[in-house]
């Protein structure tokens, strides 16, 4: 869910893609922006040709095709911004600071974080819907900021197995 995002698609499923176990699998592409969902495809493609061409790539684009997308999924990986940077992301930061309140990130806690979490939540909640009814046992795996609050609105209110995590965490520890 959220393919269209480039840089994070090529890193979790070219993650993916380099895993022995995960290699033969099917990789469902689903985004809402057909260009940006066509740029992670053909970057995507490059990379699994590179790595010798195993599994395989599918892409649906829009709400009308996402069941499809989350059909027979064993694991959905979301990964979406709901709103682009410019209204959403820079009201997240402009809004408080009007009121004198500062924050260095807005998309994982605070005020900008909880604007975030309440955009996002009614999306998630259509993929909630659509996975309790075409892959009721996959896993949903959120890479979506922020990854607390939206991760504990599914365990909460929906049937969906849900784990947060973040993608960054690797490149945050040193050996």
């Amino acid at each position: 869910m959220g393919a269209g995002s480039t840089v994070f698609a090529r890193n979790v499923i070219g993650d993916c893609m380099c895993t022995e176990s995960l290699r033969d699998s099917v990789f469902a592409l689903y985004d809402i922006d057909g260009e940006r969902l066509e740029e992670s495809r053909t970057i995507l493609e490059a990379m699994r040709n590179a790595m010798g061409g195993f599994g395989k790539l599918e892409c649906y684009l829009g709400v009308e095709n996402r069941k499809e997308a989350l059909r027979g999924a064993t694991f959905v990986v979301n990964a979406i911004q709901v709103g682009l940077y410019d209204p959403c992301n820079i009201i997240d930061f402009e809004v408080p600071k009007k009121y004198g309140l500062r924050q260095t990130i807005a998309d994982t806690l605070g005020i900008g974080g909880i604007m975030r979490a309440l955009r996002t939540i009614p999306v998630l909640e259509g993929f909630a819907r659509d996975m309790e009814e075409v892959c009721p046992d996959a896993w949903f795996l959120n890479y979506t900021n922020p990854m607390a609050m939206l991760s504990g609105y599914m365990q909460r209110y929906t049937g969906v197995k849900t784990v947060g995590l973040c993608h960054s965490v690797q490149s945050c520890t040193w050996d």
